[in-house]
């Protein structure tokens, strides 16, 4: 089994969730960010993003009042706007053809939640490709904890030495280690300004196309 992340791995979704917190800013009387800033706060899911747009860091708290406000005002706007602007990255759709082609069960496991992650991936056109989809609210909790890859591999009585895990941040390659799945990295998504190499996975791959030769 191959379990493959969203946001940063197959949906550069960047350009969305700017739009959509920038006017959640703007609703609550706040100034925007830019894209490159929201770009660093990517991949933990909405809730946390909201709350790094409020405190304009990666780390830290806003008030709960503010996070109550803003976090609705955001959603709104998200479920209009899943994809309007985000794209995949290349050799997504060749490399997911070809895992197929080879036998491979692929799936595919999220942060993000169901809500927002079945329109997206419909929208892109790979809604079909995967036998499982798991999202941030299939599981009581999300990477980097093992949860939902574990959920994953017991749906299809795969063992967890079987089962590879493709991301593109270090939440990735800490649940694929806690779960016992090998674990490949793309060079290009969400971790926050650091060489997803310095987390150590197993490979780094230029494109998902590059990937069933890695396999072979």
């Amino acid at each position: 089994m191959i379990l493959i992340d969203l946001d940063g791995t197959l949906v550069d979704s960047v350009p969305d969730l700017h739009f959509c917190v920038d006017r959640t800013m703007e609703s609550i009387g706040r100034a925007p960010w830019t894209e490159d800033r929201v770009r660093d706060w990517v991949g933990n899911g909405v809730e946390r993003l909201v709350k790094r747009a409020l405190v304009g860091q990666l780390d830290g708290e806003p008030s709960e009042a503010d996070f109550n406000r803003a976090l609705p005002i955001f959603m709104s706007f998200y479920k209009d706007n899943v994809s309007k602007r985000s794209m995949l990255y290349p050799g997504v759709k060749e490399g997911l053809a070809k895992l197929k082609q080879m036998g491979f069960r692929v799936c595919c496991v999220t942060n993000k939640a169901a809500a927002f992650t079945e329109p997206l991936l419909k929208d892109m056109g790979i809604y079909d490709t995967f036998e499982l989809i798991v999202s941030g609210d299939t599981t009581p909790k999300k990477k980097p904890d093992p949860m939902p890859l574990l959920y994953a591999a017991e749906k299809f009585n795969a063992a967890p030495a079987d089962c590879l895990m493709v991301g593109d941040s270090s939440n990735d390659v800490t649940a694929a280690r806690a779960a016992g799945f090998q674990v490949v990295c793309l060079p290009y998504g969400y971790n926050h300004g650091k060489d997803i190499r310095d987390s150590k996975p197993d490979a780094v791959i230029d494109t998902l196309a590059d990937l069933p030769a890695l396999l072979a």
